[in-house]
């Protein structure tokens, strides 16, 4: 099978066209049949694959740094009565565990990058729904902020995995139901329990959707609708940046960008990416950093790294530890982080630095072990500091011949938060948060510091390093990857939750045991002779 590349272009797009038309942008859904990622599956009634999803993806990053002009995205389907019919049914049931779960994670990604943009952009998105909405087409919709649906006495939305497939909505779909539609507990189960899902006046009395219009005045609803939604738009009018592609060298053992790097060890199942600090410091102003446009630092650093951690997830499973190092002068990055900080309400650094953050939780919710590497050259500061508060355990060398630093920046106070809502710091000093601003203040930090200020996790000296390092990642690449997953995901997240944490928590523990249960995927299982006569065997055992 050929690597996935997770970079495109709205000219290559097969499955999405993307036009805008002043303040307001159409998503058009029209996937093409006989076009799916990997041959096997017939993409019916809008029935959606990885493909269909990288480009929505790409779309929606495009309007925020593209199109700044554009306040409201109406996404609309191009097939006569249907809206989408969800994931392919048939990918997922000849798709590999692993896949099975990416998948999931990557579309739930992709949702919450519309309620981002919704909630921190001012771009509203409206789910036109003009027939069939099943399953992860739903879903969708969930994650827009207004759903409209047609009102012609067929058509209904649903969330029919539980009764059809013996698999859960496994990008959100229960949790959204209850959590951001607020739909009632009793309801909700009888929703996820009819495979024809519900239609018409019942569907707005419950609140699974917002409008009920007829065919004769939909097209005018939504777009007065989305007028209405531009009226309250933050959005600037002003040009926006252009999103060129990146065009790494690839080579069997790795990837290099012009700032990241990844280095593959396959045999010894480990990944190394080491992100580079910029060569010059920053320019004065937002006006410096919107005519860098795309190759402004820190947009380009954190658009490499999301593709190495894409490509990382779907091309390279064996690789289950990440080491996670830096290069090159702490001080620039620091100066980026200023300027980033002072300029905030600037939409381009807005849209940078919401970005950033977006790829930063990405890594948090990468189901691989992470260990941080701090030593001489590195640059572990601001918003690189970050990856180091990501890891799992973070190593620093403690050589007076060759100091190392770590330290903070205004970035790290709040501007980068976890998907569940509190900040690396804040998640470290869970048990002591006034500690949190106290370190903010203090530093550069040393080693030794650093272990007290709770940003690293092992300190050894130039004698005990190798040796130290060493171990830890043959002890780690020993263990179980399946009891290492689940522990991870179950350290990353101290505190409270939130929607999109319970999503992936979910999503991690009850998606990644149901895809294996032999209900689901069985030769007799439910997802497995889903479209066959026969009915599906069940273990009724309940565990």
């Amino acid at each position: 099978m050929h690597p996935i590349h997770f970079e495109t272009h709205p000219d290559r797009y097969r499955h999405w066209t993307l036009s805008v038309d002043g303040a307001i942008a159409r998503l058009r859904l029209d996937v093409q049949e006989d076009a799916p990622l990997h041959p096997g599956y017939v993409l019916k009634l809008n029935s959606y694959d990885l493909g269909v999803d990288i480009e929505l993806a790409d779309a929606v990053q495009r309007l925020r740094f593209e199109h700044p002009e554009v306040g409201a995205v109406i996404i609309q389907s191009d097939k006569d009565r249907v809206f989408s019919a969800g994931a392919n049914i048939h990918m997922l049931g000849m798709s590999t565990h692993a896949f099975k779960v990416n998948f999931c994670k990557y579309t739930n990604e992709t949702r919450l990058a519309i309620e981002d943009a919704s909630r921190n952009s001012g771009l509203h998105f409206i789910a036109a729904c003009n027939g069939v909405t099943a399953g992860g087409g739903y879903e969708l919709a969930l994650a827009c902020d207004e759903i409209i649906l047609i009102d012609d006495g067929s058509s209904a939305v649903s969330l029919p995995e539980v009764p059809l497939l013996g698999v859960l909505p496994g990008t959100g779909g229960l949790t959204r139901v209850v959590d951001k539609r607020q739909v009632r507990r009793d309801r909700a189960d009888i929703f996820c329990t009819l495979s024809e899902g519900i239609r018409g006046k019942r569907a707005m009395e419950w609140g699974l959707v917002d409008a009920l219009v007829p065919r004769s005045r939909f097209d005018a609803e939504v777009e007065s609708r989305a007028r209405a939604r531009v009226e309250s738009s933050t959005r600037p009018q002003a040009p926006g940046v252009l999103l060129p592609p990146l065009e790494p060298e690839r080579g069997n053992d790795g990837t290099r960008y012009r700032h990241v790097t990844l280095a593959l060890d396959r045999e010894h199942r480990q990944a190394r990416i080491t992100v580079h600090a910029p060569k010059e410091a920053p320019p004065a102003a937002a006006a410096g950093v919107r005519e860098q446009g795309a190759d402004a630092w820190p947009l380009r650093v954190f658009r490499e790294l999301d593709a190495v951690l894409c490509d990382l997830r779907f091309n390279e499973a064996q690789c289950g530890l990440i080491l996670l190092e830096t290069r090159g002068d702490a001080e620039h990055v620091l100066a980026w982080d200023r300027l980033l900080h002072a300029e905030r309400h600037d939409w381009f650094v807005r849209e940078i630095v919401l970005h950033a953050a977006r790829t930063l939780r990405r890594l948090d919710l990468t189901a691989r072990s992470l260990f941080a590497l701090v030593q001489p050259d590195s640059c572990f500061a601001g918003t690189l500091l970050e990856l180091a508060l990501a890891a799992d355990r973070t190593y620093a060398l403690d050589d007076p011949e060759r100091p190392v630093e770590m330290a903070t920046s205004p970035l790290n106070a709040g501007a980068l938060p976890m998907t569940h809502g509190l900040t690396r710091l804040q998640a470290r000093w869970l048990h002591a948060p006034e500690r949190v601003q106290e370190v903010l203040e203090g530093g550069p930090y040393r080693p030794e510091e650093a272990e007290a200020a709770a940003l690293v996790t092992v300190v050894a000296d130039d004698i005990d390093w190798e040796d130290e390092v060493r171990v830890a990642i043959e002890e780690r690449c020993s263990l179980s990857p399946d009891a290492l997953t689940g522990m991870e995901a179950s350290l990353r997240y101290p505190g409270a939750e939130n929607m999109s944490s319970k999503v992936f928590g979910r999503l991690s523990a009850w998606q990644n045991w149901v895809f294996q249960r032999p209900n689901a995927v069985g030769e007799r299982g439910a997802l497995k002779l889903y479209g066959r006569p026969e009915r599906p065997s069940f273990d009724w055992g309940r565990t």
